[in-house]
């Protein structure tokens, strides 16, 4: 494990491995740089992977109130640690992530997302609400009501806090309320991405619903170097056997 410290003093943890150009793996809800093991190592021939603990999870810490600005400048810790320039992939919020960072000035050589979650019912007064619950220990509550406005079923949710690894998710509920404020209150950022000169590729699941879609063609549309594509069969949980070969051709 390496870490960087971020601008206001935040250690922020981060695995290295692979050979080649610099490549940022920026994850979304309930995930850390544990989650993207298989995704690195797929990538791990062709790229330097950088896989990394946002802030408030893993082994990352988290100095003072949350804004998005914090963790714009938590990615450019970790790429200045990668060389000063890196590619990036960013799922989900994690990509919303990314284009918040691209927008800022942040040095990426070029970017990619998935299916960022720009789409109706993720906003300000929400994200208020997940951060009162998580404040107040209701970490439960915090989980349940993130996955129900994920569209995730009840009986999928009875399911899920019946199992092992509900506890884990948990241990998220604090950070919730950040993947909600990433959102932008469910629209996409034109004005911000039509700053990005970069490529920039936006990804989204034909199995996926219709919002995710839409939502690639709209990010494609205001970057001015953008462009989407629709991969065949995938849901918001892209495999990963799909994706290192689009990541590839398109970073290289």
């Amino acid at each position: 494990m390496n870490r960087a410290q971020s601008n206001d003093g935040t250690q922020i943890a981060f695995d290295r491995a692979g050979a080649g150009p610099a490549l940022v793996l920026v994850v979304g809800a309930f995930s850390d740089r544990a989650s993207t093991k298989t995704l690195a190592s797929g990538l791990g021939p062709t790229f330097t992977v950088y896989e990394y603990d946002r802030r408030g999870r893993g082994d990352s810490g988290e100095a003072g109130p949350y804004s998005i600005q914090r963790e714009v400048d938590d990615l450019a810790a970790v790429i200045e640690a990668a060389g000063g320039s890196a590619f990036a992939f960013g799922h989900s919020s994690g990509g919303a992530l990314v284009l918040e960072a691209a927008a800022s000035g942040v040095p990426l050589r070029a970017l990619a997302v998935y299916e960022p979650p720009y789409t109706e019912g993720p906003s300000h007064e929400f994200a208020a609400r997940l951060a009162d619950m998580a404040a107040a220990g209701r970490k439960s509550d915090a989980v349940e009501a993130f996955l129900a406005l994920m569209g995730t079923p009840a009986g999928v949710l009875k399911q899920m806090k019946a199992g092992p690894y509900w506890e884990h998710m948990e241990s998220f509920a604090h950070t919730l309320a950040y993947e909600v404020g990433l959102c932008n209150d469910g629209s996409v950022p034109v004005d911000r991405l039509s700053k990005i000169s970069i490529p920039t590729l936006a990804l989204a699941g034909g199995a996926s619903p219709e919002w995710a879609r839409e939502g690639a063609h709209a990010i494609a549309a205001a970057v001015p170097n953008g462009q989407a594509r629709v991969l065949e069969g995938q849901g918001h949980g892209v495999a990963d056997d799909v994706l290192i070969p689009v990541l590839k051709e398109f970073f290289m």
